[in-house]
């Protein structure tokens, strides 16, 4: 793995027995601590600088960013690119991989590269479609899915192999992560895939945007009577609305996005409906947080990423806690 020099910030904190990754979203995880994760968008930039100034809107205030990888089939920095920026002074990046773009071989490679360069998180996607995005004459791929994507990766850390067989000399420490989506139906489908996920080598589970807070009860319910929360940690995924309409283009355009009538009657009533969206987003977490099994959430600020840090202020979840990042000490 990674070899620094002790005085780097991006110095690797020894791996914990039990662990499966160096990193620090595992250990609090694991630590029993409720977790905040959130997405970084990724500049259209080569400079580092751009990717650093992102990530420093988040500083004390979550355990993971996720480095999106093409998110809605839009080309942007590469999420391994910006993943191992990051792990170089000391952040605990999500690597995205999304199957859209590149064949078995190409995937290998990527992850055996990234946890050369310290990454030690990775989140499975199957991706958008390249119709929806700024390149629809792009060639998709497709070669894996989010479910085989899954499977490649566990073999290679436990089994140190590739899919053909051939040997890794040293294995790849990776936190293992996928998406789920609660809300989408078939609802009483949607445990039963986790546990596949689970099953498929999910450490943890990042879902769509949850605004329906009894589905996603009934959800965690199921998935608990099937005995999948003590094998996988749950995040479900929130955000603030920016507005009545921006809510109910999501809630018709959306699948899987369920957002309740007095949401939008309330963010259509506001002075300030994108104050109001952060308001409810707040009102969310907290309300997530008291669910039996949920263990974090996962917060999709697009295009209000500095309201994040006030959002889980006034969540109150980190209950004083301070997440780590660049310049304070290691706990």
């Amino acid at each position: 793995m990674i070899a620094l020099d002790e005085n780097h910030p991006g110095k690797p904190l020894p791996r914990k027995p039990g662990h499966v990754s160096t990193g620090r979203l595992e250990r609090v995880l694991k630590a029993g601590h409720f977790a905040v994760t959130t997405e970084l968008a990724p500049p259209d930039s080569a400079l580092a600088e751009d990717v650093y100034a992102r990530a420093r809107v988040f500083d004390g205030y979550v355990d993971g960013m996720n480095a999106t990888d093409g998110s809605g089939a839009n080309c942007h920095m590469s999420s391994v690119a910006m993943c191992a920026l990051l792990t170089g002074v000391g952040y605990s990046p999500v690597m995205q991989i999304a199957c859209r773009d590149r064949n078995r071989i190409a995937i290998q490679g990527d992850v055996l590269g990234a946890a050369a360069m310290g990454v030690s998180n990775v989140l499975c996607l199957s991706g958008d479609g390249v119709q929806v995005g700024d390149h629809p004459e792009a060639k998709p791929v497709f070669d894996l899915d989010s479910m085989s994507l899954l499977e490649t990766i566990k073999i290679m850390r436990d089994e140190s192999r590739f899919l053909s067989g051939r040997a890794i000399t040293t294995p790849p420490e990776i936190f293992l992560g996928a998406v789920e989506n609660p809300c989408a139906p078939p609802i009483d489908f949607r445990p039963y895939r986790l546990a596949k996920k689970i099953a498929a080598g999910a450490n943890f589970i990042q879902t769509q945007y949850i605004f329906d807070i009894p589905q996603l009860k009934q959800f965690m319910t199921q998935a608990g009577d099937m005995g999948l929360l003590e094998k996988c940690f749950i995040l479900p995924g929130v955000g603030p609305l920016a507005s009545a309409k921006t809510a109910t283009w999501i809630r018709n355009n959306v699948p899987g996005i369920v957002i309740p009538d007095p949401i939008i009657e309330r963010l259509a009533g506001a002075r300030n409906p994108k104050k109001e969206g952060q308001k409810i987003c707040v009102e969310l977490i907290q309300q997530i947080r008291e669910i039996p099994g949920v263990s974090g959430v996962h917060v999709m600020a697009y295009r209000q990423e500095e309201a994040v840090p006030e959002i889980i202020e006034q969540s109150g979840v980190l209950e004083g806690r301070k997440p780590w990042y660049p310049g304070c000490e290691e706990p």
